[in-house]
C-alpha cells in the first residue's frame, strides 16, 4: 500500500457538466432536500457514455462535482444555520481546502449521455467529477447522529435552506 504525504496532489478530470436553473450562488438552495422539485440535466461527456450502463434502474444518484465558484478555503466558519463558529469539516460549506461537493438527486430518466434529474441544488455549469448510485440498503443509517445539526429547528433549516428567509438563527 502506498503512503501519501501532506504535499501530495491529485488530478481529476471532469466527466461532464451539470445544467441547472441556478445561476446566483446567493439564491441557490442549500442541499438537495431544500431544492425539492428543481429539475436539471447532467451532461456526461461522450467518452464516458459506457459508464452509464444500468444507471437508469436507480431512483437516486450522487453527483460529485467541483465547487468551482467557492470562496477561499477557511478552516473555521459560521455555517448558514448557526452563529457559532464550527470547523469546516463539521459542515458542508463550500469554502473547503479541496472544493468538492456532492448532492443526492432523483434520477428521472437517461437519454443517451444526458441524465434528467430533480431536487438539484447545484449551480449551472458546474464541472461533474463522478456519479455513484444510491443504495437504500447501504446508504441509510438509522442510528446516525448529526452533531450540532441535531439541535437545528427544522422549519428554520427549511426556510434558510430554500433561501426564502435570509435571517440566521
Amino acid at each position: 500500500m502506498q503512503q501519501h504525504t501532506s504535499t501530495d496532489e491529485f488530478r481529476f478530470r471532469s466527466i461532464g457538466v451539470i445544467h441547472s436553473p441556478h445561476t446566483d450562488p446567493e439564491r441557490t438552495p442549500i442541499q438537495p432536500i431544500y431544492a425539492e422539485g428543481v429539475r436539471g440535466r447532467v451532461e456526461v461527456f461522450t467518452e464516458y457514455s459506457d459508464g452509464l450502463q444500468d444507471l437508469e434502474g436507480f431512483s437516486h444518484i450522487y453527483l460529485f462535482y467541483v465547487l468551482d465558484r467557492a470562496s477561499a478555503p477557511r478552516l473555521v466558519l459560521s455555517p448558514y444555520l448557526d452563529r457559532a463558529e464550527r470547523g469546516v469539516f463539521s459542515t458542508r460549506a463550500p469554502c473547503r481546502p479541496n472544493p468538492l461537493g456532492f448532492s443526492l438527486v432523483r434520477l428521472l430518466r437517461c437519454e443517451g449521455t444526458m441524465l434528467h434529474v430533480q431536487d438539484l441544488d447545484v449551480l449551472n455549469g458546474t464541472p461533474l467529477l463522478d456519479i455513484k448510485p444510491f443504495f437504500r440498503q447501504l446508504d441509510s443509517r438509522q442510528d446516525a447522529r448529526s452533531g450540532w445539526f441535531d439541535d437545528v429547528d427544522e422549519s428554520t433549516a427549511r426556510a434558510l435552506g430554500r433561501r426564502k428567509d435570509r435571517r440566521r438563527p
